[in-house]
């Protein structure tokens, strides 16, 4: 017998705050998080010096150095998102998150940046200045996932997904397939992404990275004819799905259902997304859920603020929702994030269709003509009233994802 799979407790680190009254504020401020990246002055070879970094957050002090030996920053964001979702849900210190029945399902792009650097000092010096027990640790892709199970001692199935920019909307459908067919009855999942000038340098070379340095507020422009690149930023947050028996029994709250994932891939071209294969994850997922288009009220784009991605991803959109979908992308406020933006976009979809209001693309001033006519959210945003919304991300590979979440009432 398949089973219910319902969100029990949310929580992250974003760069426009740490919980949702003050992200939500901030979205209805249209507050942008991206700034000016100063210490990337020194860089000449790089033409972008925008990110959107995480605001300052404090660790409580039970983050000691034994416990965050193994730890870089993308695993120290991975725990303390993981800690405030476990905190919401009420599950913080109960036995079922030691007994097997809870397991892990993480992301992340890649590890922490300075074990590389590390690493590549020794190969190139021969030096193991740098290189300590924990090096690997704190580099490998899987390290958010491991952390999390570390610091809070859980003991089931781990499932750690790298996979660019799904990689953590892959963490929450593979979740909540490991809830739906009976492998576990709560999953930790998520995504993480630490901020390094590495990957913006890599858009950079793809001549992909946004250069409005003076202006760092007006910029990316998902979907706008004047966007020039996208924006990386840093982040990340936790879901913590349940089986709603489980957590009906324990009185939990619940934020919302999961009903629909699909995920599949291009299978052409490592960079250059493709329409077809993204109109078909989004079909299945509203085959898994059981529902027509008509039912989704509103999608949250990946929208990067790329002129091949925001086309394709458009047009898959019209094909499969049609002309009517209400659609904006959070990226235009956090930037790209990354591992990190399939978890982060699903947890404020939610918390979006719970306020009955749902934030604008800012920075869209002029629709770019080669992209599908949707309906898309500007302004001041949307009050709307809905019973399902989909969540949608493509990563380089050629990797697609759609999840979709229903209303709890």
């Amino acid at each position: 017998m398949q089973r219910r799979v319902v969100i029990t407790g949310m929580g992250g680190l974003t760069a426009l705050g740490h919980d949702w009254k003050t992200i939500g504020s901030n979205l209805r401020a249209r507050r942008s998080g991206v700034k000016y990246m100063q210490e990337w002055a020194g860089f000449s070879d790089i033409n972008t010096r925008l990110a959107a970094p995480v605001s300052a957050y404090e660790l409580p002090q039970h983050y000691t150095r034994k416990t965050m030996r193994s730890m870089g920053p993308v695993a120290v964001m991975s725990t303390r998102a993981t800690e405030l979702a476990l905190q919401d849900a009420g599950l913080l210190g109960k036995p079922v998150l030691t007994s097997g029945a809870t397991g892990i399902a993480y992301g992340a792009c890649a590890g922490s940046a300075e074990p590389v650097i590390a690493f590549g000092h020794m190969a190139k010096t021969g030096s193991l200045r740098g290189v300590t027990s924990n090096t690997y640790m704190q580099m490998m892709s899987h390290t958010g996932a491991v952390n999390i199970s570390l610091f809070f001692g859980i003991t089931g199935r781990i499932i750690p997904s790298s996979s660019a920019c799904t990689s953590g909307s892959q963490a929450i459908g593979f979740a909540y397939e490991t809830i739906k067919y009976g492998k576990q009855t709560v999953m930790i999942a998520g995504g993480a992404e630490e901020l390094s000038l590495g990957p913006s340098a890599v858009f950079d070379t793809l001549f992909a990275a946004s250069t409005r340095n003076d202006a760092p507020e007006t910029t990316p422009r998902p979907f706008d004819r004047d966007r020039d690149g996208l924006v990386v930023g840093e982040g990340a947050a936790t879901l913590i799905l349940e089986d709603m028996d489980s957590a009906r029994q324990r009185g939990a709250a619940i934020y919302a259902e999961v009903v629909g994932f699909g995920c599949n891939a291009d299978g052409s071209h490592i960079t250059q997304p493709r329409t077809s294969t993204m109109a078909k994850v989004m079909q299945l997922a509203l085959e898994d859920a059981a529902l027509s288009s008509q039912a989704i009220g509103y999608v949250n784009a990946h929208g990067t603020g790329t002129e091949l991605g925001d086309v394709a991803e458009s047009i898959a959109t019209q094909e499969v929702l049609g002309k009517r979908m209400p659609i904006s992308s959070l990226k235009s406020y956090f930037g790209h994030t990354l591992g990190a933006c399939g978890s982060l976009e699903a947890w404020l979809t939610i918390e979006m269709m719970r306020d009955n209001w749902f934030a604008p693309t800012i920075n869209l001033d002029n629709l770019d003509s080669e992209c599908a006519e949707l309906d898309y959210l500007t302004g001041g945003g949307r009050e709307l009233e809905v019973e399902h919304v989909m969540s949608n991300n493509f990563a380089f590979g050629g990797i697609n994802t759609s999840l979709i979440f229903r209303r709890w009432n």
